[in-house]
């Protein structure tokens, strides 16, 4: 026969205290004046009888879902290959976690739909958004704004009044390239992570450029490629670079996974890396050092922007003042075999 399930008038029972004593200690509810004696009674018999709250009641309770949704706005197909998101799915579950929460994910791709957010949250139950790489044209974001929803963008929006996490990466970009040419290159290539719309991917092809225009040495569109997120994307655009009629000496990626691709089609070509090509990548994927040769790239704390992000949503479903609201969390080159240079 299976076993009861404890609730929480058996709490009460156990404490000598109202079921709504019970409920008000176990909720948090913050304005009730309950002793600490006997928040301390029912916290004990809570655990003694091995209650677990009900998820459908603490959210009539608390008139709130208990859940968060992250949101990813790019296309489902390209989700699978993106390593880079994992870490960011396993430092939200930390935070949702300690906080006895739900973490709903969802994909948004038809960004030109006005009713996108409008139906997202309406339809779905959660407390707050966190948008993973948000592009520059999103106008369905206006929706959430205008109705105060508690947000958090997991990069940046020029102008926007949204909190946001994010790295500095026109500066991150900078110094990847400045390590190509110290290194002696002139002719370094950029693919890039994403394709134009996408605020990191604009942001990174500026710190390319910056760091060859600081060094005296000429943009050429024609050596700029966009990536797509995927492996498949670095290939094509790698080759793409490879049959014009300058070949690079180098090649600034910016993501680890499209750098992938990249290396594979060098490879094909029956090149070298980094004797005849040197490459750095961006994001410092666990899987960029080991592969051959093994990647140099710039560390993103991945988990780190995730744990942040989720802890700044809380605060806000929460109600409490953030300062500063947009965090910017630091960068490192990592030093590897694909560039040429002396390891880290």
């Amino acid at each position: 026969m299976p076993q009861k399930r404890v609730t929480s008038l058996d709490v009460a029972k156990r404490a000598g205290v109202s079921r709504t004593t019970v409920s008000f200690v176990l909720n948090k509810t913050s304005h009730q004046q309950i002793s600490p004696e006997t928040v301390l009674r029912v916290q004990q018999a809570a655990e003694e009888l091995g209650y677990v709250p009900d998820e459908s009641a603490r959210a009539l309770v608390s008139r709130r879902a208990q859940s968060i949704g992250l949101i990813f706005s790019r296309p489902t197909v390209r989700i699978s290959s993106d390593i880079f998101l994992n870490q960011v799915v396993v430092g939200l579950l930390d935070v949702v976690h300690a906080n006895q929460m739900r973490l709903l994910l969802d994909v948004v791709e038809d960004l030109d739909e006005k009713n996108t957010y409008v139906n997202l949250v309406k339809s779905r139950r959660v407390d707050g958004i966190i948008l993973n790489g948000p592009r520059f044209d999103e106008q369905a974001l206006d929706y959430l704004a205008e109705n105060d929803f508690p947000t958090v963008i997991m990069g940046s929006l020029p102008q926007s009044h949204f909190c946001s996490v994010d790295v500095d990466n026109v500066a991150a970009a900078r110094t990847a390239v400045e390590h190509l040419i110290h290194l002696g290159h002139r002719q370094i290539a950029c693919i890039t992570n994403a394709q134009a719309p996408f605020t990191a991917a604009i942001h990174r092809l500026t710190g390319y450029r910056q760091a060859l225009e600081n060094a005296g040495l000429p943009y050429s569109a024609d050596q700029v490629r966009f990536g797509n997120f995927d492996p498949q994307s670095g290939y094509t655009q790698m080759k793409s670079l490879l049959a014009g009629p300058v070949r690079p000496t180098a090649v600034f990626v910016a993501s680890d996974v499209v750098a992938y691709g990249a290396i594979s089609a060098i490879h094909e070509h029956g090149l070298s890396i980094p004797g005849d090509i040197a490459l750095v990548g961006f994001d410092d994927v666990p899987m960029s050092n080991f592969i051959s040769p093994s990647l140099t790239t710039i560390r993103l704390p991945a988990t780190e922007l995730a744990v942040k992000a989720g802890e700044l949503l809380l605060d806000l479903i929460q109600g409490k003042p953030q300062e500063p609201c947009q965090v910017l969390l630091p960068t490192e080159l990592i030093i590897r075999q694909s560039c040429g240079g002396k390891p880290s």
